[in-house]
């Protein structure tokens, strides 16, 4: 098991999370229920920022990643600890506007941003809005003239720069959805476009080189490319950029298969990339750009995990032994669609060794409803809870009503005590937007 300091085994034999007894939580909040620490998020948000204020003097700001966990608690501590967050959707603004979110410390991504969520960011007075697309510089430069004000923008690059991760998570490489290569001129040629735009200001580039990255020296070298291409845009265009957005990526532990990053050692990639900035930017004569990272899943990935309680056990002689639990791929799809690996333990009798390798099933109505196959843990017997560790990211954010089964709760920890951040669904919750036309009744 990981042994970052939150997560401990406690006098019982039960695992306890910010101090608090997942039994008790269990039994207080009911199952599934995804939990958090609060103190591992904020610590993990003051490291990156605290890094950038001792390494890089101050010039730049974390942006949490929207996409890892949103709802309005995580923006209500987001704001408590200064820094600013980045969203993709309109969903994900306007959540953060409801918690009271500075508009001007929000970053705006997409690929395909819909008219009436660049008309609401506009409205809203968001910070930054990242281009992605032609299509998209003219409706945004367009809106932005009618409302009178001129808007900051970035420009997606994609600096081909192939991370060693899962391909699905791989946002770099030369085929992908998301941004302009600097290599085929694309990049350039879409500066230059938007240099031409009256209501939009260009201040720089941004880009995000995938997911789960353990090597220092991908995010190194993700840095060397964009500041030759951010010198060759001064050289070409007389632009000199101001705002470098380097995105997030950061690897975090699920098993022991993954690196074991103490939260400290986070310090070390971060320092590694402003380091390259500064190296760079001297190399090349440019100034040093005001510096944004975008880490998500390392600021709440670890810091959450999800409980189950354990029903039925089957059994296949020779072939597999499986525990169903009263969760599944509606709480966490991502075995599903990236075979993710993840370690459990049975959070009553977190001290008894492992003695057999099972599966965990979902309750879906889909062979392929699984968390995954290989966990090693104790004898298993009905009702016990099994805590499947390192599910802050990525879980609840991708959670669906699959089934008409319930989206789990979610509660924020802090010294032991536990609060809801999302209530639970009700059947009401399920059916409120269904409308059964008169010709049918």
């Amino acid at each position: 098991m990981n042994t970052r300091d939150t997560l401990k085994i406690n006098e019982k034999g039960h695992l306890e999370i910010g101090g608090a007894d997942c039994t008790t939580l269990a039994k207080q909040f009911g199952t599934p229920l995804y939990v958090f620490d609060e103190a591992y998020i904020r610590r993990m948000m003051r490291i990156y920022q605290d890094t950038i204020d001792r390494e890089y003097g101050g010039n730049g700001l974390v942006l949490y990643a929207s996409k890892a966990f949103s709802c309005e608690a995580i923006y209500a501590i987001a704001k408590q600890e200064k820094i600013g967050v980045d969203v993709v959707s309109g969903g994900e603004l306007y959540t953060a506007m409801q918690a009271g979110f500075p508009a001007e410390k929000i970053t705006m991504h997409g690929n395909n941003k819909l008219p009436r969520e660049i008309s609401y960011a506009l409205d809203c007075g968001v910070g930054t809005i990242v281009l992605d697309e032609y299509s998209e510089a003219d409706l945004l430069d367009a809106e932005a003239g009618k409302r009178g004000m001129i808007q900051n923008v970035l420009i997606r690059v994609n600096p081909g720069v192939e991370a060693h991760t899962h391909a699905y998570v791989q946002t770099a490489t030369p085929d992908s959805k998301f941004g302009f290569s600097t290599q085929s001129g694309a990049a350039a040629e879409f500066t230059k476009y938007v240099l031409g735009k009256c209501n939009l200001r260009l201040m720089g580039y941004h880009c995000h080189i995938g997911s789960q990255i353990f090597e220092k020296q991908s995010f190194v070298l993700a840095v060397q490319k964009n500041i030759a291409f951010m010198a060759e845009m001064k050289k070409s265009l007389g632009f000199e950029t101001r705002v470098l957005n380097m995105g997030g990526g950061f690897g975090i532990w699920y098993t022991d298969e993954d690196a074991k990053i103490s939260v400290e050692g986070y310090r070390e990639y971060l320092q590694a990339l402003l380091e390259a900035v500064r190296a760079g930017c001297a190399a090349q004569g440019l100034s040093l750009p005001f510096i944004n990272i975008e880490p998500g899943r390392s600021i709440v990935g670890e810091a959450g995990i999800t409980l189950y309680t354990v029903g039925a056990i089957k059994e296949i002689p020779g072939i597999r032994k499986y525990l169903a639990i009263d969760g599944g791929m509606f709480d966490n799809p991502r075995y599903a669609l990236y075979q993710s690996k993840y370690t459990a333990v049975l959070a009553n009798r977190a001290c008894d060794a492992p003695t057999e390798i099972v599966a965990l099933a979902g309750k879906c109505c889909e062979s392929g409803d699984l968390i995954g196959t290989q966990f090693n843990l104790p004898k298993a017997n009905l009702g016990d809870i099994v805590a499947v560790l390192s599910t802050g990211a990525y879980n609840y954010s991708m959670a669906s009503n699959y089934n008409r089964n319930f989206i789990p709760a979610a509660v924020l920890v802090k010294d032991g005590k536990a609060e809801y951040i999302v209530k639970p669904q009700t059947y009401e919750d399920l059916v409120r937007n269904d409308v059964i036309p008169a010709r049918l009744k």
